[in-house]
């Protein structure tokens, strides 16, 4: 916890200084006028933000949830876990960027009145990030022993049954890795059209009544892999509902 709110200063205070004093943003004056409010611009932003922090919220729940549950299973499926949590999540970052990507440049194009930027740019990033994810996933099925290497030593007769536990975990969380990179660049996709409450309600629904269910029932009649199975059962539920938002979103507004 402290190491986290170490680093999070550290980068806001560094993000900071570059606005503040590179020549390219020190126009927008980051902390200039703080007693003059913009009440009808901060009802904006909470209106389109407040969902969002609400789904990141959501998605993120489920994944401690998930360690609850496993402690529950046992300790060396809580270890196992770990490992494989900590390499998804370094995976994740990829296609969590190119959706932070997508806001950006669908926002612009959305923002220009160009329909054909829009769906260029959202769907450019949803097969970057999607194909990523298949890689990731093809490495984790054919390398896993590797990737758990850069946790524990293989060769101690300690770690084995962390070790077997890992791997089959990896196998199982190879399932959901296509369709998370797809729910994190398709949320960031709609954001840049504005679209966030819908896609809340989305992820209310995809994490909380379909995949915490399905993982708590099968996490305890198969062991630890019935988690993964219900977590990859929420994000394929959330990216499914998110890319056809998307593509009902972009089909309305090249029709108009």
């Amino acid at each position: 916890g402290l190491a986290s709110t170490c680093s999070s200063c550290l980068l806001f205070a560094g993000t900071a200084f570059i606005v503040l004093r590179h020549r390219q943003f020190r126009r927008y004056h980051l902390f200039g006028r703080l007693w003059r409010q913009d009440w009808p611009r901060f009802i904006a932003l909470w209106r389109i933000g407040l969902p969002m922090a609400i789904t990141f919220g959501f998605e993120t729940a489920i994944f401690y949830a998930a360690v609850i549950v496993m402690g529950l299973i046992g300790p060396t499926a809580l270890a196992a876990h770990a490992i494989v949590f900590q390499i998804a999540t370094l995976i994740f970052m990829v296609p969590l960027g190119l959706g932070q990507v997508a806001t950006v440049r669908v926002g612009r194009a959305y923002g220009a009145g160009d329909g054909g930027g829009v769906r260029r740019a959202g769907w450019s990033a949803y097969v970057l990030g999607v194909g990523f994810m298949g890689l990731m996933a093809a490495l984790m099925l054919l390398v896993p022993r590797v990737l758990v290497g850069m946790f524990l030593d293989l060769q101690a007769p300690a770690n084995a049954r962390v070790v077997d536990l890992s791997v089959r975990f990896l196998a199982y969380a190879a399932v959901f890795q296509i369709v998370d990179g797809a729910q994190a660049v398709c949320a960031g996709m709609l954001r840049g059209l504005r679209d966030t409450r819908l896609p809340m309600l989305m992820a209310a629904i995809g994490y909380w009544g379909i995949g915490a269910p399905c993982g708590a029932f099968l996490a305890f009649r198969i062991g630890g892999g019935g988690v993964y199975l219900g977590l990859a059962t929420g994000l394929a539920a959330v990216a499914s509902l998110m890319t056809l938002r998307w593509i009902g979103k972009t089909r309305s507004s090249s029709s108009r």
